[in-house]
């Protein structure tokens, strides 16, 4: 368990970092390309979830990622249901990591929830809804998770 909080620390720290320094050096819908048509730093304030679906549903998305956030940590503290239920070890590094990425994604969205109504996002690969750090973390912690269901996470029963 230390592993994934130590992993969402960081993730909220670098996120709420990242977003500050977005929030003051660049101008809202503004772009700054970093490599041109390919990646530019973009300022936006989501009011809505992944990808802007869902506009204006703040108490909604605040409830849904203070639910996600306390499904995580009862799975970090009960080792023997995320064996029983997901087949998972908790042991496993790579469970460990995941949970930390997701678990520090949804601390640091949340946050900017709590304290603007929105969140910020600023990375903007041109071809790709704007996102932050924060969502990275979330995707990579969801993709390791799925590679390790589909792909040896877990022991077959002979």
């Amino acid at each position: 368990m230390l592993i994934s909080i130590l992993i969402s620390f960081l993730v909220v720290v670098s996120d709420q970092v990242t977003k500050y320094l977005a929030d003051k050096f660049l101008a809202p819908l503004e772009s700054l390309p970093i490599l041109k048509g390919i990646f530019h730093l973009t300022l936006t304030h989501n009011k809505g979830a992944a990808f802007s679906i869902l506009q204006g549903g703040a108490i909604f998305f605040v409830i849904v990622s203070i639910l996600c956030i306390g499904a995580i940590i009862f799975m970090l503290s009960r080792p023997r249901f995320l064996k029983s239920m997901l087949g998972f070890e908790a042991a496993d590094k790579i469970i460990q990591v995941s949970l930390g990425l997701i678990l520090g994604g949804a601390c640091g969205n949340l946050l900017d929830r709590l304290r603007f109504g929105y969140v910020i996002d600023f990375l903007d690969f041109q071809v790709w809804p704007v996102f932050n750090m924060a969502d990275s973390c979330i995707t990579i912690g969801a993709i390791l998770i799925g590679w390790k269901m589909f792909f040896g996470g877990r022991k077959k029963e002979k």
